[in-house]
C-alpha cells in the first residue's frame, strides 16, 4: 500500500490551496482553492485540473476563503460527484461567495471579450457560471468542531477551531497505512492559522503528537507587535482621523469574509465614542454585505457576538447593493470611508473606487490584509507612481497606507509556537501558503527551535510526497508541473508590460515639444527592429 500526498496549490505562492491524498485506492482532496495574484498565476484556474476529477472520493474542507475554496464549482462541473466536508459556519458564508465568485467572472468575461471582439480576438468563457455554484452547494455536508468523521474506509478526519475566520478549521486525518503491521498515520493539516487578537474568536486549537503537519506560512518572516483590542483601534483611529480630515475620503480594500466585519466593528465602535468623525461609512460590496448577515446569524458562536450586532445597526453603516448605489458614492461631498472588496484590488468594485480617488491629493487607501506578488494592491503598496485600471492609466497621488493588524493570519512568532505545540512530529513538517520569504523564514525559525531542518520541507507547484519513505531525501518526487518554480508567485511579464506603457506615457510627458517625443518614440521603434533582427 501507499500513501502520497499532492501538492497542488499554495507552493511558495499564498493562494490555490489544494492537496490530493492517496492512500491505497481512496483519492481525496483537502481544499479546491482558486489562484490570485500575477495573471500567469490566475490562468492556472482556467487550465485542466492535474488529477482527474471524477476520481476524487471526497473533498475535506478547512474554510471559506476563495483561494481554498474557489475551484470546488469547477471541480463538480467537470466530474466529481462525491460529499465536500465542512463547518456549518463554512458551508453558509459559502452560500454566498460561491455564487459571488461565479458573477464575478461572468460579469469580467462578459467585459473581457467585448473587448476581444473589438480586437478580432478569440472568446473566453467563465471558469464557472452561477449555476454551477449552486449546484456545488448540494454537494456539501457539515461536521461540527471535535468530532470524528469516516468519509471512506481506513480513513478518519476530524475538524479543530483554527480562529481564522468564521467556520475555520485545521483538519486532523488517520490514514491506515495497511502494512503487515497495520498502523495509524496521523497528518494535521493547518488551514490558516488565526492571530492572538481577533473580536471573533478563541485561540486555535489542534491535536498534538502527529506524523505529518501540513503549515500554513504567510507571514511566516513577520514579527507583529503586541497588540490587544485597544491598541488596534488605536491605531485605526490615528489612520482614520489623517486620512478624514479637509474633506478626505478614506478607501479600504478588504476581503469581504471577517476582514470586512472586524473592521466595521472597530470603526462603528470608534465613531460611537467619538474618537473619529461621524462620517458615513459605506459598505460597497454585495458579498460582504450577505457575509455580514452570516455572521449576524452565528453571532451566538463569536467572542462578545451581541456587540457586533449592536454595531451593525448602527446609522453610520450605509449599504450599496446595486452597482447604481455603487456609482452614486461619487457624489458624496466631504469626509467618507468606502470598504470594499476584493482586499488585492484585483477584482470587484474597489478598482471603480481606486480608479475614481487614486489621482486626488485628499484620498487616502488603507490596505489592511496581505497584498499578493503581482495583486493591484501589491503594486501600489510598492510605491508606484501610476497604474492601468480597466485599461486606463491612473496617477498615484492618494496616500496608500498599510496597517498590518487586522490580518487573519498568525505571525512568525505565533506559527513557530503553534507548530511547536503539535508536537512530538515524527516524520515531517510541510510548509506550503506562502511566498519565499514567509517560507525561508519559518523554516530558519523551527531549525532554530530545534527541529531537524532535513525534516522541513517547502515543495514546488505539483509536488509529490511519498508519506512511508524512510529516508526524508526520497519523500519528494518530481511530476508534471503547470508552471515552472521560478515564475510562481513572482511578477509576471504582463506586470512588465503594464510598468513598460507607464513608463513610456511618463517619457512622453517629460519631452519638451513633440520633436522630442517623436525621438522616443523612433527609439523604441529601433529597439523593436534589432530585437526582430
Amino acid at each position: 500500500m501507499s500513501i502520497s500526498l499532492s501538492i497542488h496549490g499554495a507552493a511558495h505562492t499564498v493562494t490555490g490551496s489544494c492537496y490530493l491524498l492517496q492512500s491505497g485506492r481512496t483519492r481525496f482532496l483537502i481544499d479546491c482553492g482558486m489562484f490570485q495574484g500575477s495573471k500567469t498565476l490566475k490562468a492556472l484556474n482556467y487550465g485542466d485540473f492535474p488529477f482527474k476529477p471524477e476520481e476524487i472520493d471526497f473533498v475535506l474542507l478547512t474554510h471559506a476563503h476563495i483561494d481554498h475554496s474557489g475551484l470546488i464549482p469547477k471541480l463538480v462541473k467537470h466530474g466529481f460527484a462525491g460529499p465536500i466536508y465542512a463547518t456549518h459556519g463554512t458551508i453558509d458564508l459559502l452560500s454566498c461567495m460561491l455564487p459571488d465568485s461565479a458573477h464575478i467572472q461572468e460579469m469580467e468575461v462578459s467585459q473581457l471579450n467585448r473587448r476581444n471582439v473589438r480586437r478580432g480576438r478569440p472568446e473566453v468563457t467563465p471558469i464557472y457560471t452561477v449555476q454551477d455554484a449552486e449546484s456545488a452547494l448540494r454537494a456539501f455536508s457539515p461536521v461540527t468542531y471535535d468530532e470524528w468523521i469516516e468519509p471512506a474506509e481506513g480513513v478518519r478526519a476530524r475538524f479543530w477551531n483554527a480562529g481564522h475566520i468564521l467556520g475555520s478549521a485545521s483538519i486532523e486525518i488517520e490514514l491506515t497505512t495497511g502494512l503487515d503491521s497495520p498502523r495509524l498515520m496521523r497528518l494535521l493539516f493547518s488551514g490558516d492559522i488565526g492571530p492572538e487578537v481577533t473580536s471573533f474568536h478563541p485561540v486555535p486549537e489542534s491535536p498534538q503528537g502527529l506524523d505529518y503537519v501540513i503549515c500554513e506560512s504567510t507571514y511566516g518572516a513577520r514579527e507583529r507587535p503586541q497588540m490587544t483590542l485597544a491598541s488596534r483601534r488605536d491605531l485605526l483611529a490615528a489612520e482614520a482621523n489623517d486620512a478624514l480630515k479637509d474633506n478626505g475620503v478614506l478607501i479600504i480594500p478588504s476581503f469581504a469574509v471577517e476582514r470586512t466585519q472586524e473592521l466595521l466593528s472597530d470603526l462603528l465602535a470608534l465613531a460611537k465614542e467619538r474618537r473619529i468623525p461621524r462620517a458615513p461609512i459605506f459598505l460597497d460590496s454585495p458579498l460582504a454585505i450577505r457575509a455580514t448577515e452570516v455572521f449576524m446569524d452565528h453571532a451566538d458562536e463569536l467572542e462578545d457576538g451581541e456587540a457586533f450586532r449592536h454595531a451593525m445597526r448602527s446609522p453610520l453603516l450605509r449599504t450599496t447593493e446595486s452597482a447604481q448605489e455603487s456609482r452614486m458614492i461619487e457624489r458624496i461631498d466631504g469626509s467618507h470611508i468606502i470598504v470594499a472588496a476584493s482586499g488585492m484590488c484585483d477584482a470587484g468594485r474597489i478598482r471603480h473606487h481606486l480608479k475614481n480617488h487614486l489621482w486626488r491629493a485628499n484620498a487616502t487607501v488603507l490596505m489592511v490584509g496581505y497584498q499578493a506578488e503581482g495583486s493591484l494592491g501589491r503594486i501600489l503598496q510598492n510605491g508606484t507612481r501610476a497604474v492601468r485600471i480597466q485599461g486606463d492609466e491612473v496617477k498615484v497621488r492618494a496616500r496608500i497606507r498599510t496597517l498590518d493588524i487586522f490580518s487573519g493570519h498568525a505571525d512568525g512568532t505565533a506559527l513557530t509556537q503553534w507548530i511547536e505545540d503539535r508536537g512530538p512530529v515524527s516524520r515531517g513538517i510541510i510548509l506550503v501558503h506562502g511566498e519565499e520569504e514567509g517560507l525561508t523564514a519559518l523554516h530558519d525559525r523551527l531549525a532554530k527551535k530545534g527541529l531537524d531542518g532535513d525534516r522541513i520541507f517547502a515543495p514546488e507547484l505539483d509536488a509529490v510526497f511519498d508519506l512511508l519513505a524512510e529516508s526524508p531525501s526520497k519523500r519528494e518526487r518530481p511530476a508534471p508541473r503547470r508552471l515552472q518554480p521560478e515564475v510562481v508567485g513572482q511578477l509576471d511579464w504582463h506586470n512588465d508590460l503594464s510598468r513598460l506603457w507607464l513608463d513610456i506615457e511618463e517619457e512622453l510627458e517629460k519631452a519638451a515639444d513633440d520633436k522630442a517625443r517623436r525621438v522616443v518614440l523612433r527609439r523604441i521603434r529601433r529597439a523593436l527592429e534589432n530585437e526582430r533582427s
